[in-house]
């Protein structure tokens, strides 16, 4: 497998070559760096290239860097089922800058691109419904970015108990859980459940 995506990055480098701001093989799989200008006409050729035909779309997803000054990166995974390849194509952000909607090119980042602007604050341009998707109507924040504060935003659920909406702060619902490691087949210091039968 790692020969053919070798040999699918130097076919990249050799024909569009212009596109690419860097490519690399790890843990067997290859990563395409791109800007924003060539994202879409990237996309593009490698689903209508022949010895390409990556055609169906994954994920598309965010990552945040807030140390670098192009604090985001949009990662796109997507598969060519005749090649039997996966390749992954990246691209940087700032918080201001506006990407190019794939919807155009795969009709199936539509949500995806939803999400990475409803958790990240990334925004597209050309998308056809850019609204937020996971959060409520009138969330301030973008939940997934690493400087995202836990404490002092309001949750929105409905309550059965009172028939509505209610507004209240943001808590953490799961306590603290203590785990023991121990395994059970070798002995535990407390009964497990179901052994206190064995000793009546």
């Amino acid at each position: 497998m790692s020969t053919s995506l070798e040999e699918l990055s130097i076919y990249l480098r050799e024909s569009r070559g212009d596109w690419i701001v860097a490519s690399e093989l790890v843990w067997g799989e290859l990563n395409v760096t791109t800007t924003p200008e060539s994202y879409i006409g990237l996309l593009t050729f490698l689903r209508d290239d022949p010895r390409c035909q990556f055609v169906s779309f994954i994920d598309l997803c965010g990552v945040d860097y807030p140390e670098r000054e192009k604090r985001f990166d949009v990662v796109c995974h997507l598969l060519s089922p005749t090649a039997n390849a996966r390749i992954r194509v990246k691209l940087e952000c700032g918080e201001d800058d506006t990407i190019p909607s794939a919807t155009a090119v795969y009709r199936g980042a539509d949500w995806f691109e939803r999400e990475a602007y409803d958790m990240y604050g990334i925004l597209f341009s050309g998308h056809p419904d850019l609204r937020r998707l996971l959060t409520d109507y009138g969330f301030e924040g973008f939940p997934l970015r690493k400087d995202f504060p836990t404490t002092g935003y309001v949750e929105v659920r409905y309550d059965d108990t009172v028939k509505r909406v209610v507004y209240e702060p943001v808590q953490l619902r799961q306590e603290f859980r203590n785990f023991d490691f121990l395994s059970p087949w070798e002995g535990t210091d407390y009964v497990l459940p179901g052994d206190e039968k064995k000793s009546q």
